[in-house]
């Protein structure tokens, strides 16, 4: 007998309404020829001008602006190369600029897919039974980019779920900060990244122990304005080099933003075609502190690389890559503890099979270690996580997916030790979750797929993408799912 999975009517769907304000990118004799058409205007032509479009746009955008004037800062150095006389313009002139070399992109029009839910760091002010939740979701807007966003709401003693109203405005972080940076530490990445040695060398030579993406970036400068002649093969090594620094970053939210309003667009170079799936699990450190940890795919449109997201509020976070042959391809998954002493994370580094690995460092991941490969017809073509393991009385509970006839996606269950979770203790040999009609259609047909659930109240409480077009959620008894998880031993 199939287990019961009880499909919630809540549906999250894309919404073309939830726009940010991005810069908008010319050529720079566009540029030039831009800036060289407002400079002659009097201030009353283009006072009038920038109030057209203020009230057009400054009641979707909060500081519109401060917006404007950082635009006009970016295509300032432009000017500066050209020769451009502009430094005694007027700030109505600079805002005007900036308004030309702004857009609006819609950062969920296309999808808003593949969700994760966790405990929020706030449980106060709710009635008994109640929990305050946090769902991150994937949103991907023209072009097929992909951003981190989040919804708040309380499931309830009922099991009812209520979500907060979401406001319009949609935010990117104010803070943007650089790592310090580890020369040991990022000349391995380098070397995972296939990296020529030579080349590597030829740059981190130039730099001490610990450096900042500056020095980093001084270094590259001088070796290129060297009297040498660079091949493409060191220039292609040099940019790889750059693009790696670059994944590294903290960032930080104002305080009067609603969790809604948060979104992490892609920020460095390594991501610029999307950040992907992230896979949020609240974390207990041995010393009882918590914290939340996320790992995604970052994208420039032809590498992933896998990163690691920190948070405590949810204001502050905190990037970085991961490093080792753990760490590579899609489909991580941190425990929620450490298990003896190590971190433990789940991954695919094959594309096709599943793999537990152990560390003692969180950043770095060798080692991994084979613990399922595709058994049922309905997994045959690949299986992987479907968010960080659970922990229950009787083992560490596994949502996956599995994909099999027609590149159809399902969602299953997996039991494995709480000491030693390379081992398997159960595995459904049937879907607990496969694509009914309703869901099967979208973007990407037949396709159901999670990126974390949590346990509430003997519930699992799974969010699920349908499609990769919208999200819904499904609640499943979990005394039902480990008694059939006990069958199957």
């Amino acid at each position: 007998m199939r287990i019961s999975v009880i499909r919630k009517p809540i549906r999250f769907s894309p919404d073309f309404r939830r726009v940010i304000l991005r810069y908008f990118d010319l050529n720079p004799d566009r540029v030039i020829s831009l800036i060289e058409k407002i400079i002659p205007l009097t201030e009353e032509e283009a006072q009038g001008a920038l109030n057209s479009t203020l009230r057009d746009f400054a009641k979707r955008h909060r500081s519109i602006t401060r917006k404007f004037l950082e635009n006009y800062g970016r295509v300032k150095a432009i000017a500066d190369a050209r020769n451009i006389e502009h430094d005694d313009l007027s700030m109505t002139k600079k805002l005007l600029i900036g308004s030309f070399f702004s857009l609006e992109y819609s950062i969920e029009s296309a999808a808003f897919f593949n969700p994760s839910v966790l405990e929020s760091p706030d449980q106060t002010g709710l009635e008994e039974g109640c929990k305050r939740i946090i769902v991150s979701f994937r949103a991907t807007g023209e072009g097929h980019i992909s951003s981190l966003v989040f919804r708040s709401g309380i499931i309830d003693k009922e099991k009812n779920l209520n979500f907060l109203p979401v406001n319009r405005y949609v935010e990117e972080p104010e803070i943007v900060k650089r790592h310090v940076y580890q020369k040991n530490d990022f000349i391995n990445k380098l070397r995972e990244m296939n990296v020529t040695e030579e080349h590597i060398l030829l740059v981190m030579n130039r730099l001490g122990d610990q450096f900042i993406y500056g020095e980093l970036l001084n270094a590259v400068d001088g070796i290129l304005n060297e009297k040498h002649s660079y091949d493409s093969e060191r220039k292609r090594s040099i940019s790889e080099i750059v693009w790696l620094a670059e994944s590294h970053y903290e960032i930080e939210f104002s305080k009067d933003t609603e969790i809604s309003e948060r979104v992490i667009f892609p920020i460095s170079y390594s991501e610029r075609k999307g950040i992907e799936d992230a896979r949020f699990v609240k974390f207990i450190e041995d010393d009882g502190r918590t914290l939340y940890y996320g790992t995604y795919t970052a994208y420039d449109g032809h590498t992933v690389i896998p990163k690691l997201i920190e948070t405590r509020d949810f204001y502050n976070f905190k990037i970085r890559p991961l490093h080792g042959v753990g760490a590579q391809n899609k489909n991580l998954a941190l425990f929620p503890r450490k298990i003896k002493g190590r971190y433990a994370m789940l991954s695919r580094i094959d594309g096709i099979n599943s793999y537990v690995g152990l560390s003692e460092n969180i950043n770095i991941w060798d080692a991994p270690i084979l613990i399922q490969t595709p058994q049922s017809f309905w997994e045959y073509i690949q299986i992987g996580n479907c968010g960080s393991p659970i922990e229950t009385k009787e083992g560490w509970l596994i949502i996956t997916h599995g994909v099999g006839p027609m590149r159809q996606y399902s969602l299953g269950a997996s039991l494995f030790d709480l000491d030693d979770p390379t081992k398997q203790i159960a595995r459904l040999s049937e879907p607990l979750l496969a694509p009914n009609e309703e869901e099967r259609e979208g973007y990407v047909p037949n396709v159901v797929y999670s990126c974390g659930s949590i346990i509430h109240d003997g519930f699992l409480l799974l969010p699920y993408a349908m499609a990769d077009t919208q999200s819904a959620f499904a609640l499943v008894n979990v005394e039902e799912l480990l008694a059939k998880l006990r069958e199957k031993k």
